[in-house]
């Protein structure tokens, strides 16, 4: 109770997921609400090298969908997508768009925009990516979408959120699974993470959103984009007081814009970045 009360919280705008099954399906290729999963069978020794997997730094890509599918489908049970099918679609083409020239472009990338009113994007391990319905209105051109995505997309490259994971208590805590007799995968994934809170609410190091965000620069300049539109959103929200409450978890998570722009500032200083788009026309506006 304490854990759906903590996801709660921290996303504004929540609503009964139920009415959004289609488009979710559609959009996230079956990303469901745990209510909503069907188990899965697997063999114990699946069940067995998903943990010693996870627990010794060897997780195959394959099992880190799985956990990241059920961290979204936990936090889509929490808050939804905004029900506009045509806004889903359009996030999705830019990430898949920019993800295609990341390190890991065969992953199975899913996009999304989550109808809360807070100002914050999140990724879950094997290529769940999502922006707040209140960040994309703080938005000015497709530029800025590539390089929001391109920062989340890194996250999920670096295996950032797998290595937070790792060190977890709630990963030590499960060592015990080991020697039972447990047939449902899906259930062990629930069990390694809860129900998605605490990997999207726990801060990831300073350093890894710094990484985070030059790989942000880097990925929207590769696919043409403006290479400054990250800088530029890093201001806009700067600008938004720090006592609103829809940058409460923003600052929970991510170290102050002003310091990520002037980390930002440093990591290009002597770069000469070439010229790129911001596509302002093509650029899809919440209805």
């Amino acid at each position: 109770m304490k854990i759906v009360l903590l996801i709660l919280a921290m996303l504004a705008s929540s609503a009964e997921a139920g009415g959004l099954g289609g488009l979710l399906r559609g959009v996230l290729d079956g990303v469901q609400s745990p209510e909503q999963v069907q188990p899965a069978q697997a063999a114990d020794a699946g069940v067995g090298n998903l943990i010693q997997g996870l627990l010794g730094g060897q997780t195959s890509a394959e099992e880190e969908h799985a956990i990241g599918r059920q961290i979204a489908g936990n936090l889509l049970g929490a808050a939804p997508l905004v029900a506009d099918a045509g806004l889903q679609r359009y996030v999705n083409r830019v990430g898949q768009w920019v993800a295609g020239g990341s390190e890991r472009p065969d992953l199975p990338w899913r996009f999304g925009v989550i109808d809360s009113e807070d100002i914050n994007a999140f990724a879950a391990p094997g290529g769940f990516v999502f922006v707040t319905k209140g960040l994309y209105k703080k938005l000015q051109n497709e530029a800025e979408l590539a390089a929001v995505l391109g920062h989340e997309i890194g996250h999920v490259v670096r295996q950032h959120h797998l290595k937070l994971l790792r060190q977890s208590q709630m990963v030590s805590a499960v060592g015990g699974l080991l020697g039972q007799k447990l047939q449902n995968k899906n259930q062990i994934v629930q069990n390694l993470i809860g129900n998605g809170a605490e990997i999207v609410a726990r801060s990831l190091d300073k350093d890894a959103e710094y990484e985070a965000d030059r790989m942000g620069m880097i990925l929207a300049v590769r696919a043409g984009y403006d290479g400054y539109a990250l800088p530029a959103v890093l201001q806009e929200i700067g600008h938004v007081p720090a006592q609103d409450s829809r940058m409460a978890l923003l600052y929970k998570t991510h170290p102050h814009p002003e310091d990520r722009l002037l980390r930002l500032g440093e990591a290009v200083a002597s770069v000469d970045l070439p010229g790129g788009r911001l596509v302002k026309s093509r650029f899809y506006r919440l209805k």
